[in-house]
């Protein structure tokens, strides 16, 4: 009876998937990408997990032939689930219908509705068919998008006198991309940033960035070929990792890095990929990858009159040329990369050898500070690390070791354990040297890069029972040595509760307790030295999703923050939102909208909350002060070959004469942006 009951419910999630609104994510990934935010104070412009998101939707990924590197591309299923299902699949046989899913240990309903829409069960072609098909049954896609704040900015004030923006206020970005399957990419992205130049100065070329990739997947040997822009993942990521990785969530189990080694890079953001070719090669148990890139990139320089010889004091992540000191530093440096990675699998474990070599055209230099005392410096770079994975029945074991140039370490060991089919538990322990340094490192750690750091962190999933779910994690973790605007060795803990109800197809409600505490340097201190004080933030956030019927849905939200309450500058915040989606079945037309308030006493009781946009975008705006927000987002396709996006958003402040600060700053209590984007397949 449970079983006939089971397989009703994964029919009726079945049949409602194909009703989702276009370009919904999960709820833990919205909660990542927030977190990511508000850690790196900035939004991410990779957008690659959308595009693949929308590519599998289009182009399900078969079950029966798709590797763990594939499944991986997903980012909806763990290590251990994917381990499971090639072990079913190898014992059992291919899988006949997509219902086996329920079958399979450690997958629950949950992670079956989530993967439904992007997965399918199909005969697969044999390689000479497969071969010719490559470039003659793929899909075209053009993509324009154009935005632009209408409030003019100070910036862009011609009287001004000094810095000001060189081009004008509006966004341009250009995609063009061909795809078959997952077995061939390419195309040409083209991004002007608002305040650019665009065809006169120093963009006289038109855009400011220009990106070209051609990526091809299993060619006999050949797993991946990637000539052009492409991105590199290794590991846990204390050496390299480039593509969009996410830490703490509600997503416990996902604690694990995954990836596979080269992905093509399409995105705008103008840092964080590399430029030249790179390959993977498969000869039994062995993969093989070489990578090697040449890149321009932006720096602040520094001259030491000593040694008359120019350094680099900074980076210059953002991708802006926007002002005469800006575009002075752009393309001001030579970086020149080369890497690669020898990993042997058998069965349910793996090995591999990791290494990565960077030379700069200028020697590198961080400011003089305390803090970055074990910064990276001089014209050579290198990191080596071994990484590993073992699965045995409901446990997942991985992990990586490195070391730099300098030969400082750094370790990080996780485990993943289904003990229960109701009840899982995830562990994280990192240990990494204060002096230990990866110039595109990204790891599962507290800081933003893997450095100065030691912590534990444990997370359970349960689900006691039909339609209830409790998420929960606690991380301690301590700083050995200074950071930025922490003079002394800290310390800090983070933890996190979420009980999620789901009653049925239609409903689902979530609250949400998060508790952390970092140490600090006292705010606003007027001693001489500075000491370290303990910033406590606690937020609370209730969250409800309903669907009235397969064409509407309402969302509502009520969030509260409290930054040090206890201390002589408290702070609290609040923000409630209600969201309207309309998106009827079979209708080309789609309707996202919402109305927001927001009260805070100031930036550190900030409140993060993601925004439905264009597809391939979205928006996670900082909210702080008093005010109000609403966007609408409106999407039209005419036939199967073009739609139309068009998005506006307004903030309105309360008793506020102007909005932003430096040359963002705009007179008056309004900002307002138009987006428009169009996208045609053939």
């Amino acid at each position: 009876m449970n079983n006939i009951l089971t397989i009703v419910l994964l029919f009726f999630t079945i049949h409602y998937a194909t009703f989702t609104f276009s370009q919904e994510i999960p709820v833990s990934t919205e909660h990542q990408l927030e977190n990511l935010t508000d850690a790196d104070q900035a939004e991410t412009e990779d957008d690659t997990y959308l595009q693949d998101l929308e590519h599998f939707r289009k182009n399900p990924l078969d079950l029966n032939i798709a590797d763990a590197e594939e499944l991986k591309q997903l980012r909806i299923i763990t290590d251990l689930q994917i381990a499971n299902l090639i072990s079913y699949r190898n014992l059992l046989g291919k899988f006949i219908h997509i219902y086996e899913l329920q079958a399979i240990p450690a997958w629950d309903l949950a992670t079956i509705k989530k993967i439904l829409p992007f997965v399918s069960i199909t005969v697969p072609l044999k390689l000479k068919e497969e071969a010719g098909k490559r470039f003659s049954d793929g899909g075209h896609s053009l993509l324009l998008r154009l935005s632009q704040v209408l409030e003019k900015a100070k910036g862009f004030d011609p009287s001004l006198t000094g810095s000001k923006y060189l081009g004008s206020p509006q966004r341009i970005f250009v995609r063009y991309r061909y795809t078959y399957k997952n077995l061939l990419q390419f195309g040409l992205v083209a991004d002007k940033d608002a305040g650019e130049q665009f065809l006169k100065g120093a963009q006289k070329n038109g855009f400011d960035f220009y990106s070209f990739h051609l990526f091809v997947r299993k060619i006999g040997a050949i797993q991946s070929l990637a000539i052009g822009d492409f991105t590199v993942n290794m590991g846990q990521g204390l050496i390299q990792w480039q593509s969009l990785a996410f830490k703490k969530s509600v997503d416990v189990m996902g604690i694990k890095r995954q990836s596979s080694i080269l992905r093509p890079y399409s995105s705008a953001g103008e840092f964080n990929f590399h430029r030249g070719a790179g390959i993977t090669i498969r000869k039994r148990r062995f993969d093989a990858t070489v990578f090697a890139s040449v890149r321009k990139l932006s720096a602040n320089f520094t001259a030491d009159t000593v040694n008359n010889e120019d350094f680099i004091s900074s980076f210059l992540t953002s991708g802006y040329h926007r002002t005469d000191n800006e575009v002075a530093d752009r393309n001001s440096l030579t970086q020149y990369t080369t890497g690669g990675n020898i990993s042997y699998f058998r069965n349910r474990w793996h090995i591999g050898v990791n290494g990565v070599y960077y030379s700069f055209s200028s020697p590198v230099r961080k400011r003089d500070e305390p803090y970055n005392l074990y910064a990276i410096s001089g014209k050579h770079w290198s990191n080596f690390s071994i990484d590993y994975s073992y699965t045995y029945k409901n446990l997942h074991l991985f992990g990586e070791a490195a070391a730099d140039k300098n030969f400082n370490i750094a370790f990080i060991n996780g485990l993943l354990v289904s003990v229960d089919p109701r009840v899982d538990i995830s562990f994280v322990q990192r240990t990494i040297s204060a002096a230990y340094q990866a110039v595109n490192g990204n790891a599962f750690t507290e800081n933003t890069y893997p450095t100065n750091e030691t912590g534990f962190y444990t997370g359970i999933s349960i689900r006691p029972t039909a339609g209830w779910r409790i998420d929960a994690y606690a991380d301690i973790f301590v700083f050995p040595w200074l950071k930025y605007l922490v003079d002394a060795p800290g310390n800090g803990k983070d933890f996190l509760t979420q009980v999620t109800y789901t009653p049925n197809k239609q409903a689902e409600l979530y609250t949400r307790f998060r508790a952390e505490t970092k140490k600090a340097n006292q705010p606003d201190n007027n001693t001489t030295a500075n000491f370290l004080v303990s910033l406590p933030r606690q937020s609370w956030r209730t969250h409800v999703n309903y669907r009235l019927n397969a064409a509407l849905g309402l969302r509502y939200r009520v969030e509260f923050m409290w930054f040090d309450k206890k201390g002589e500058k408290s702070e609290k915040g609040f923000l409630t939102f209600f969201d309207f989606v309309y998106k009827p079945v079979l209708k080309p037309v789609s309707v996202v909208t919402r109305v927001q308030y927001f009260e805070t006493d100031d930036y550190n009781s900030r409140i993060y909350a993601y925004e439905n946009d264009v597809l391939y975008s979205y928006s996670i705006p900082v909210f702080y002060d008093k005010g109000f927000r609403y966007y609408i987002n409106l999407n039209y396709d005419w036939g199967k070959k073009l739609s139309f996006w068009l998005r506006w958003a307004q903030t309105i402040y309360n008793n506020r004469e102007s909005v932003g600060s430096g040359l963002d700053e705009i007179p008056g209590n309004k900002r307002s942006e138009l987006k428009f984007q169009v996208r045609y397949q053939f």
